[in-house]
């Protein structure tokens, strides 16, 4: 079999508008880990949202989260890789937001924290399975290692702040946006450490299982996944993907709610 590792981002790739795995998808991916396929999902997302995923599919081994920040196994608790945003510049951002009136999210590698509530924690409640700690954001930038900040927009005042926050970051830190189907109006802008992508978590989970890059096959359909299939050495965009991550893939797929996933791994992988 010429591929050994098979990466797959979460929204919009493996689950559609309702939330869930397609039944296809699902038998797919069985079919390939019984094959004795490393099967990996690569999400912007936090662990505790994607639990859930890996308990449906049974995956077990290392998976990448917060957009390449950390590469962990969620059922062990065990972090392999980790690169925190370093913390003078997490005080700079906190400082920063709370004197233009911006929301900030931080994260750890198992909590999300914001200094005040906000319209999309339900958003984060519901659909995700996250709970926000509201918490003076200045002690924690001291106290804990931040491997994710977020901002969110849902409006044009929103979008305005983000761009003040992006130009005041430029080149300080890596801005990707990503997209859930099922908040198709909603911008989750996923601000990480300018060293990190999932292109790098990839480099780095591929060499730790000792595969090479001809063996890693990359499925996704969104800005933040160009980084990965840079570093693969076959790639899957969805039917649904940005156009930007289409030009570059070697295929493209069926979109998510055709069952995307199960027909590239059908062709490709078994």
């Amino acid at each position: 079999m010429k591929y050994k590792l098979l990466v797959v981002d979460v929204d919009g790739t493996l689950v559609g508008k309702d939330g869930k795995i397609s039944t296809v998808d699902n038998e797919a991916v069985r079919k390939a880990m019984a094959a004795r396929v490393y099967v990996a999902i690569s999400t912007g997302s936090v662990i505790k949202a994607c639990r859930n995923i890996i308990d449906e599919l049974s995956l077990d081994g290392y998976h990448i989260f917060f957009d390449g920040a950390v590469i962990s196994h969620s059922q062990k608790n065990e972090v392999i890789y980790s690169k925190p945003i370093k913390k003078d510049v997490v005080k700079h951002m906190v400082e920063f937001a709370e004197a233009n009136g911006i929301y900030l999210e931080l994260y750890t590698t198992d909590r999300f924290y914001a200094a005040k509530t906000n319209w999309s924690d339900e958003v984060h409640r519901d659909y995700f399975g996250v709970e926000p700690i509201i918490t003076d954001l200045h002690e924690l930038c001291i106290d804990e290692p931040i491997v994710k900040a977020e901002l969110i927009s849902h409006s044009s005042a929103e979008d305005v702040q983000i761009s003040i926050f992006r130009k005041e970051f430029d080149g300080i830190l890596r801005f990707s946006i990503a997209y859930s189907p099922a908040y198709p109006d909603i911008k989750f802008i996923n601000i990480v450490d300018p060293g990190v992508s999932k292109g790098e978590a990839l480099k780095f989970l591929a060499s730790y299982y000792g595969v090479k890059r001809e063996e890693v096959i990359a499925i996704g359909d969104g800005l933040n996944d160009i980084p990965l299939f840079e570093a693969a050495g076959t790639t899957v965009a969805m039917g649904n993907a940005f156009d930007e991550l289409k030009k570059i893939a070697d295929y493209i797929t069926l979109d998510v709610e055709s069952g995307g996933v199960a027909w590239a791994i059908e062709k490709f992988v078994l």
